[in-house]
Formats: C-alpha cells, sequence, structure tokens
C-alpha cells in the first residue's frame, strides 16, 4: 500500500511529499527544493529506506535541493520530462532571481516520458506528461491509492501558471483535461502548494478547468 507524508518546504511553501510503500518502507521523495534536515528527519522519523528522488519540474521551489540531496545519499534523480532541460540548467539563476540558496544544476538518471511508471517497494505510480507550467512537466499516478502527485499543474480552485518560459495556457489545460481527468472523478491530487482536491471537486467549481457537461 502506498503511503506519504506532505511537507511544506521553502519560503514558497512548496509541498514536498515523502511517499513509500507500506510493506517494504522503501521510499521516494517528490520534488525536495529545500529545507533538506527537515525532509532527512522526516525520513528518519519513519524509518524509511529513501531510494530515490521524483522530480516532477524544475522551478526553484520544487527542485533547489535536489543536486544536494542527491549527492549526500547518493540517490538517483527520476524525471521530470528532459523538456525542463533549460530550467535545470538556470537553477543558480533561478536561485539568485528569488534569493534562493545557490542550487546547482544536474543530470536526471532517468527522464520520463509519458506512460512511464516509477517504482517504489512493491507500489508503481504511473507518469503522465502534463506540460503547460513547464515544457517537461510530469505527474505521479498511484491507481490503487488513488493518488496523483501533480506538481503545480492543478491547484485547489486555480491551476498553474503559464506566464513563465516555456508556459502555455491552452497546453496545460489540455494536459489537464486530458491527461488528470481520465484518472478519475475520486482521485485525490497533491498540488504543489496548497491543500489537497479531488479531480471531481475541480470539474464541478474550477473556474479556469470545470466541465460544463459534468
Amino acid at each position: 500500500m502506498l503511503r506519504y507524508h506532505t511537507i511544506p518546504v521553502t519560503p514558497f511553501a512548496q509541498n514536498c511529499s515523502i511517499v513509500w510503500c507500506s510493506e517494504t518502507n522503501k521510499a521516494a521523495i517528490i520534488d525536495p527544493g529545500g529545507d533538506l534536515n527537515k525532509l532527512k528527519k522526516a525520513v528518519a522519523d519513519r524509518n524509511l529506506e529513501l531510494q530515490a528522488i521524483w522530480l516532477t519540474h524544475a522551478h526553484i521551489d520544487h527542485a533547489g535541493g535536489v543536486a544536494e540531496l542527491a549527492e549526500q545519499l547518493n540517490l538517483p534523480i527520476i524525471g521530470p520530462h528532459v523538456g525542463d532541460q533549460f530550467w535545470i540548467d538556470r537553477l543558480a539563476d533561478q536561485s539568485r532571481m528569488f534569493n534562493f540558496p545557490l542550487s546547482k544544476p544536474f543530470t536526471p538518471n532517468r527522464w520520463l516520458v509519458d506512460g512511464d511508471t516509477v517504482q517504489i517497494g512493491d507500489c508503481t505510480l504511473n507518469v503522465r506528461h502534463c506540460p503547460g507550467h513547464t515544457p517537461g512537466h510530469v505527474v505521479f499516478h498511484s491507481e490503487e491509492a488513488k493518488r496523483a502527485f501533480v506538481g503545480d499543474v492543478l491547484f485547489v480552485g486555480s491551476m498553474g501558471r503559464t506566464d513563465f518560459p516555456g508556459g502555455d495556457h491552452e497546453t496545460l489545460i489540455d494536459s489537464i483535461r486530458n491527461r488528470l481527468w481520465p484518472m478519475g472523478n475520486d482521485t485525490v491530487f497533491i498540488p504543489g502548494h496548497g491543500p489537497e482536491g479531488s479531480f471531481g471537486q475541480e470539474r464541478r467549481s474550477n473556474p479556469y478547468v470545470r466541465d460544463l457537461q459534468f
């Protein structure tokens, strides 16, 4: 069974999620943007065996701690899609722009594409490429747990910004409607910022992407 614990990190209160298999205690960490000591303590407190970093996209609040954590714990970096290479290359510039600790570029051990899967212990999650906020944004979906870790694609009552380089409003709406909604109305999503929600509720009430036919 997939378990998870979400911890807001960085001044942007970015939701970093530790996900693990309850049968094996093997774990991955999604979007360790910063505050690494807090994240490592949460892993240790749960007696988890951290095995990988999974990355939804490479904006600084999601990716700022990736290189350092990977080096400290010898962890492979999985994701995002190669479309975010230019954001990884600009991590030092992003650090200066948003007054974050200096973050180094890195090379993922594995780029992800739509339809891939990632594994942690006995738990398998599906990967969907959901561009629009960034070109290489991916989402991790557990069908068994009915949970989706969506980064900055969708928020409760809102959706990701598209005014950064590589963003596109219509592409993001297409990603939400054609990649997220088929996961099911009862799927709970964990966004990159703010509270969790369900796809069904967003289809009913989100002013940006609600389904008039729903």
